[in-house]
């Protein structure tokens, strides 16, 4: 089976390395689709699992912290491995871990076994931090201009599984019990085949794998060569953008289900407002790829914080029984986290390069993964000592200090960064 190109080969024309990101963000798009269906699981019932199971709404956010925690892990693992042999193996690896998890989900609701469900769902979050991961595959042979869209064609690729999962939810739940499981775990078992399935067209088709041929491409590094100024800064910027984007959308999508239970919405009206949700996620991609290559970075990254407080004001305010309200709210929520994202992600890919470059994706992606799980655990503790408007306006008003960091970013660093976007 070929592999990655060695030193020794010629020198990639222009046209073969074009084919060659074809080729790549081809696969990784086909990956996405499954493990799209595979994360949309943990974030549709895996709260109402919990608070069945526990029979306490003050836990229902310790899944999404839990699975949050599994993907940092994974992340860094993913990272470091990425860095040694290439995406191929890293993100392989992640998905099966992933697909292994929900396994466990189910088991332990048969068997009701809560300890065995928390390990499960920390194990789960490996296929929700690969799923992100893969986002970066496809900007290792894409030409500079075209970084940010290369992003937003795998984020997007995402949503057909991870909309038609949470949209399924009620024919999911019926095919459980059919076969004698609680309907819960009907999701899960998707999430279990979806995660295998991405790992496998990763490991099969992602040949030549593109990182280790940007690797190459790139040359060697230069001996007594540090991140510059700007590199460090673009990087901390990046990473900021994501980190609060993740908090405040992970804290008011963790409870919403369980504020929509409280109010007598059955599973099918959960399921449609979380689809949409995940819809909001991710399809704006392709639209909000172009606008970074286009304007740069950092207009996207502020539209993220405005839309952000306006996703929490609408939440807040909204009747609890209200579907249209909470849909609106999470359809804002999920465009300020696209906005976020792909604004974030193209500062860390800009202002690094391919000798460190996954290596320091993957501690990024940790920083993400640690402050979802923070986000989520907290989110069930204040909505319960306070109110479900109360989270939503903290996470609206969290989401804001955003703005004050983009312009901590504005002074012009004393020395260029490589390769750096011309407009970030």
């Amino acid at each position: 089976m070929p592999s990655a190109p060695s030193a020794t080969d010629p020198p990639l024309t222009d046209e073969a390395r074009h084919a060659l990101y074809r080729r790549s963000l081809i696969v990784v798009v086909v990956s996405q689709v499954f493990g799209g269906a595979g994360l949309a699981a943990g974030v549709t019932v895996g709260a109402l699992l919990a608070q069945d199971m526990l029979g306490n709404d003050s836990l229902a956010g310790l899944p999404t912290a839990l699975f949050t925690l599994g993907s940092a892990l994974t992340a860094f693992a993913v990272g470091r491995l990425t860095q040694r042999t290439g995406r191929r193996g890293g993100l392989a690896a992640g998905f099966a871990a992933g697909a292994l998890g929900a396994v466990g989900i189910v088991t332990a609701a048969v068997a009701d076994r809560p300890v065995l469900l928390f390990l499960s769902l920390f194990v789960y979050g490996a296929g929700t931090a690969t799923n992100l991961q893969a986002r970066y595959a496809g900007t290792d042979l894409a030409p500079p201009g075209r970084r940010a869209t290369a992003v937003s064609i795998a984020l997007v690729s995402t949503t057909a599984g991870a909309v038609g999962g949470p949209l399924s939810v009620d024919l999911l739940g019926e095919f459980a019990v059919s076969v004698g499981l609680p309907a819960l775990t009907g999701p899960f078992v998707l999430a279990a085949v979806a995660f295998a399935v991405a790992g496998l067209v990763l490991f099969v088709f992602l040949r030549p794998d593109p990182y280790l041929v940007a690797q190459r491409l790139a040359g060697p590094p230069a001996v007594a060569s540090t991140a510059p100024a700007g590199t460090d800064k673009g990087v901390v910027v990046g990473a900021t953008v994501m980190v609060l984007t993740q908090v405040a959308m992970v804290a008011i999508m963790t409870m919403t289900p369980v504020h929509m239970r409280h109010h007598d919405r059955g599973l099918g009206q959960i399921g449609l407002v979380i689809s949409l949700h995940i819809a909001a996620m991710f399809l704006p991609s392709l639209v909000t790829g172009r606008l970074v290559d286009r304007l740069g970075s950092r207009p996207v990254a502020v539209a993220a914080a405005v839309t952000l407080l306006a996703a929490g004001i609408v939440a807040a305010v909204a009747p609890g029984d209200s579907v249209a309200g909470l849909t609106i709210a999470l359809i804002l929520l999920g465009l300020g986290w696209n906005f976020g994202l792909i604004s974030g992600t193209t500062y860390i890919v800009e202002s690094t390069t391919p000798e460190t470059r996954a290596r320091t994706q993957g501690s990024v992606d940790v920083l993400i993964a640690l402050s979802g799980a923070g986000g989520g655990a907290a989110s069930a503790v204040i909505t319960d000592a306070t109110s479900f408007a109360t989270l939503s306006l903290a996470g609206g008003l969290l989401a804001l200090l955003l703005i004050p960091v983009l312009v901590w970013q504005r002074r012009p660093s004393h020395t260029a960064t490589p390769g750096a976007a011309p407009r970030p």
